[in-house]
């Protein structure tokens, strides 16, 4: 994954990452997981489904499949090929079986259904990365977490809160461009105006209440302009 898209020579001052922040929070603030949950190990599952595919996707097929296995006891008592019944519309469907399945037998014997408090045991677990295990850790256990998925990632580094081609870079340049106790919150904000605002074709900067902060917007109607002369 790379930053070519939206990525510039600098990134934005503190006063203007600070601004940005504001208007995120004035926006999405409140903004929460598209998915649908009633627990953390139900949490994790559907994060880990959503990995290469939607969360309207996801959110189609778990109503059923935590109505019948709705705990980590339950859900590993299935087969691979029930499984696989429940969840083939999203992507790597197979993989995710098997990894869903090694997980929930590993949280019913070892943590009694729950899930790990820390980001190490986590991604112990079977199809858990670091983005996967952050998302969990800031929603199910208030551990403050900054998950960069693909929205995240451009966003960020179109706005200019980070400068990175890698996802643990602009994780890291979060992390000390954005006050710890707004990192939770601040990857919904960016999560949500990436899915409203910050697409990633089209981007709407016209629409965009960053537009007069963000990079990529000035970089675009610096171009434009240079066009037109």
């Amino acid at each position: 994954m790379t930053a070519k898209a939206g990525k510039h020579s600098q990134k934005l001052s503190k006063n203007e990452i600070r601004e940005v922040l504001r208007i995120l929070e004035e926006v999405y603030g409140g903004s929460k997981t598209a998915l649908n949950y009633k627990t953390p190990f139900q949490l994790l599952v559907s994060t880990m489904l959503a990995a290469q595919s939607t969360d309207k996707r996801v959110n189609m097929i778990t109503p059923d499949l935590f109505k019948n296995y709705p705990d980590a006891a339950s859900m590993s008592q299935l087969s691979e090929e029930e499984l696989q019944e429940y969840i083939k519309t999203v992507g790597l469907y197979k993989a995710k079986a098997k990894n869903i399945l090694a997980t929930s037998r590993i949280l019913a014997e070892e943590y009694n259904g729950d899930i790990p408090s820390t980001r190490e045991e986590l991604m112990k677990l079977p199809g858990v990365g670091r983005k996967t295990a952050n998302v969990v850790l800031s929603i199910a256990k208030n551990v403050p977490a900054i998950a960069v998925d693909t929205h995240v990632f451009r966003v960020s580094n179109r706005i200019g809160l980070a400068h990175a081609d890698n996802v643990l870079e602009t994780e890291k340049q979060l992390m000390e461009n954005i006050p710890k106790e707004k990192w939770s919150d601040a990857h919904h904000w960016l999560i949500w105006h990436g899915r409203k605002i910050c697409r990633a074709r089209n981007p709407m900067c016209d629409q965009c209440p960053l537009n007069h902060l963000c990079l990529h917007a000035k970089n675009h109607n610096l171009k434009d302009k240079n066009k037109s002369q």
